[in-house]
């Protein structure tokens, strides 16, 4: 089992082994399905191991999709290695406390929709089936909160 889950991630033995030590877990809780005569299980080692096969396949490929996805709030490593000079980056913390203090200033509802429009990258329909109000209502407030942050930053 070791060396077929080997395969599937590319040599990781570590992830491998972490994957071999997961099936047999779901193999010891499943037990209960297999034991027994009216569990519908063919009772042959052929069966079992094929199923352990798949079951250690299926997470191997959840893994690799997890290692994929960037989770949100995480910068991927390639913008971090645009800043590279120091005033890039203080002032890219400036400019990260100036957006949390003008989102902080606005109103409960402005901020919402400002957020999933811009932030979470949603249409103004999906924004207003998640907050239950009409897209017309969606489109105001993203004018209002988006003129409220202009003026806000002009000033700055």
């Amino acid at each position: 089992m070791l060396r077929y889950v080997n395969r599937l991630t590319a040599g990781d033995s570590h992830r491998a082994e972490d994957i071999v030590q997961e099936t047999m877990l779901r193999a010891w809780l499943a037990a209960d399905e297999f034991a027994g005569e009216g569990s519908g299980f063919r009772h042959d080692d052929d069966h079992l191991a094929a199923w352990l096969h798949i079951v250690a396949r299926n997470l191997a490929v959840d893994a690799r999709r997890r290692d994929r996805s960037v989770p949100v709030g995480i910068t991927p490593p390639d913008l971090l290695q645009r800043a590279t000079d120091d005033a890039d980056v203080a002032e890219a913390a400036v400019n990260r406390v100036a957006v949390a203090r003008s989102l902080a200033r606005l109103g409960p509802w402005h901020r919402d929709v400002l957020v999933h429009v811009h932030l979470r990258d949603r249409s103004r329909s999906d924004t207003a089936r998640i907050l239950g109000i009409p897209q017309g209502t969606v489109k105001s407030r993203l004018h209002y909160a988006l003129t409220a942050l202009r003026r806000e930053f002009a000033g700055a």
